[in-house]
């Protein structure tokens, strides 16, 4: 999301060098959305891609369709949610057509809609699937219920969530149990929270925290905070957002630190402001 006009803006240029200092790290998939960029970073990773030279096959794409946004390159009155079989089926293959790809490792629909009809879902994803425009299928910011309302008509993969240590109702609600029971990956954007983002007495006491155990475990805060989220066995996926080169290195060097047991509540308390029950 931050590749593009809603972020850095990067050129060609830097797409094709980020995309490769990506994979030099291990780092091989890539999320998007349709709207991103108001329906324009898409294709800007598109161009970029086929020059880097990069094979298809050494990475993984993933898209969101579903959220109708108001901007200069769609005529909508309103932001909206559309998951009729059509729009589902026409916002792939804009997709595809945008990523010069032939295919998706992992369609997700963006947010739920009051109106989405899961039979008609279910058929469009049968038909993308068969087509192999789409190898896996997922949603994106679903409750448990709204899962299981889904997930009785066809499979799901993945749920990606808002998940960090300020942002941790998942683990409490049910979403995290529901996944674990039913076999869905969860996916945490925006996994680093508000921590570097605001100042205010739970993120001071973060700060605070973290700091204590930053030479225990020879690492960076936002290290730590990526292997708090690493450390719960739901296994969770966090997407990473920066354009940063040294902080993407520095969060797949988060993948080695296990903390220990206390430390996690530690951290956790930190978050909260008070002991667990």
């Amino acid at each position: 999301m931050t590749w593009g006009g809603w972020g850095k803006q990067l050129s060609k240029h830097d797409m094709t060098e980020l995309m490769q200092h990506c994979l030099d790290h291990k780092i091989t998939t890539f999320d998007h959305a349709d709207i991103y960029g108001a329906y324009t970073t898409e294709a800007d990773f598109g161009k970029a891609f086929i020059e880097s030279g990069i094979k298809r096959e050494d990475i993984q794409l993933i898209s969101k369709c579903g959220i109708q946004y108001m901007c200069d390159n769609r005529n909508n009155k309103v932001k909206h949610y559309n998951y009729s079989k059509d729009y589902i089926i026409w916002s792939v293959e804009e997709s595809l057509k945008n990523l010069q790809t032939e295919y998706l490792d992992l369609l997700l629909l963006h947010r739920p809609s009051p109106l989405m009809i899961a039979e008609e879902i279910a058929e469009a994803i049968t038909i993308l699937k068969k087509q192999g425009k789409i190898r896996d299928f997922g949603v994106s910011n679903f409750t448990p219920a709204q899962m299981e309302m889904i997930g009785l008509r066809m499979d799901i993969d993945v749920n990606q969530i808002e998940f960090s240590l300020t942002q941790h109702s998942a683990m409490h609600d049910g979403t995290l149990d529901y996944m674990q029971t039913c076999g869905i990956k969860p996916m945490s954007w925006s996994p680093l929270g508000t921590v570097f983002r605001e100042n205010t007495e739970q993120t001071r006491r973060i700060h605070k925290q973290l700091g204590e155990l930053m030479d225990k475990y020879n690492a960076t805060e936002d290290q730590l905070l990526l292997a708090w989220i690493l450390k719960h066995p739901s296994n969770i996926h966090p997407v990473v957002g920066t354009t940063n080169k040294t902080r993407l290195s520095n969060a797949i060097q988060a993948a080695e630190i296990d903390l220990e047991l206390e430390d996690w509540f530690l951290i956790l308390v930190a978050s909260q402001g008070h002991k667990v029950p």
